[in-house]
């Protein structure tokens, strides 16, 4: 039978591949504030922030919320916008 691992188990697994994405994550932002301009009001760094404030939060789901934070919200007539037609033929 599958045993369930431990969160030990599960931080010894991922921490290189975490340590390795939150590096990229501070690069990227770094090569941001560096750069000619600025982009204080562009709303996705503003979701970038906002998506942050939930991984430092101690609430669960910070997947779906981070995924939710990202996502358009659905239109039921999202494919009369994109001049699509669904059906059977």
């Amino acid at each position: 039978m599958f045993q369930k691992a431990t969160a030990a188990e599960v931080l010894a697994r991922d921490f290189l591949s975490v340590r390795c994405m939150l590096l990229e994550l501070a690069g990227s932002l770094d090569r941001i504030a560096r750069a000619e301009g600025t982009v204080a009001d562009d709303p996705r760094l503003t979701k970038i922030v906002q998506a942050l404030q939930i991984l430092a939060d101690h609430q669960p789901s910070k997947t779906q919320r981070i995924q939710m934070l990202f996502s358009v919200p659905y239109r039921e007539n999202w494919a009369e916008e994109f001049g699509l037609t669904i059906g059977r033929r």
